[in-house]
């Protein structure tokens, strides 16, 4: 069986290893089918096809668009795309844009707490400035002694209702799905089960997303506890959707899932990469 791992993140965004260091890793761990997919950003995608050639690994070019939906912060991962087209590369632009102000404020919302220098700290941690985001402000306070790890400073400080949490308008979900789609690549909802939504909201987002023209969701993925598969497979079925498996891998020993170490789908999911095989 070819192992597929289709949601990673290299240092052009917040991972910790180059492009050419996580299709490396990706090798080690005997991934087959790789996606690099990037917050907002393609330029890592040369780089790491050029390694996947090396390693006779197939690279899938993909990136994860933050969208703004009912208020809250979602992601699209889109797979199989040009990156060189025009609108995708337009918009993902926008998207970046917007990070340095959100960072701003987050170091503000964190000094009121007395954790100073967040702001400069973050962007020491950040291998692209372009996307600094919350990953790099969690990895400076650990750094800092505030907590013990990166999932914790999570917990405590950067999500909705935590102090640190900026909110922040990204892209409306229809218009990342017509990125995606113009680009020629597929859209699938990333790690559903880390949006505090409930049932009936999760469908409403899934009916949106599925009309705007998505996909795929990720069903396996590395947040994703084994009592959740189960239930994202039901969905995937449901609404008539592929079903994605990626780690979301950030670098080693940062939590989450290891490449390529992830759950089987299902059996009664269509695998997403069917889309292109």
């Amino acid at each position: 069986m070819i192992v597929h791992d289709l949601h990673s993140h290299s240092t052009a965004s917040d991972g910790l290893l180059s492009p050419t260091g996580l299709v490396e890793r990706a090798a080690a761990m005997g991934v087959g089918v790789l996606a690099l997919t990037d917050h907002d950003e393609v330029s890592g995608l040369a780089e790491a096809r050029e390694t996947a050639r090396r390693f006779g690994i197939r690279l899938i070019g993909g990136v994860e668009v933050s969208v703004t939906w009912g208020g809250a912060t979602v992601h699209v991962v889109g797979l199989d795309i040009d990156a060189a087209d025009p609108a995708l590369a337009a918009g993902l632009a926008r998207n970046r844009g917007g990070r340095g102000e959100r960072a701003r404020r987050m170091a503000d919302e964190l000094a009121r707490l007395g954790i100073v220098g967040a702001l400069e700290g973050a962007y020491a941690h950040a291998g692209n400035r372009a996307l600094i985001g919350r990953t790099h402000f969690a990895r400076f306070l650990v750094e800092r002694g505030v907590v013990k790890d990166v999932k914790t400073v999570f917990k405590k400080y950067l999500v909705k209702g935590k102090p640190g949490y900026v909110h922040h308008e990204w892209a409306g979900l229809a218009e990342a799905v017509s990125w995606i789609r113009g680009a020629g690549g597929v859209a699938v909802l990333a790690h559903p089960g880390r949006y505090t939504m409930g049932k009936e909201k999760m469908r409403l987002l899934l009916a949106e997303f599925r009309a705007a023209g998505g996909q795929g969701i990720e069903v396996v993925t590395g947040s994703h506890t084994p009592d959740q598969v189960p239930l994202f497979a039901d969905l995937a079925v449901e609404f008539g959707l592929s079903a994605s498996a990626g780690s979301d891998f950030h670098a080693p020993g940062e939590g989450g899932r290891e490449l390529g170490r992830l759950m089987p789908l299902p059996e009664r999911c269509r695998p997403i990469w069917e889309h292109w095989a």
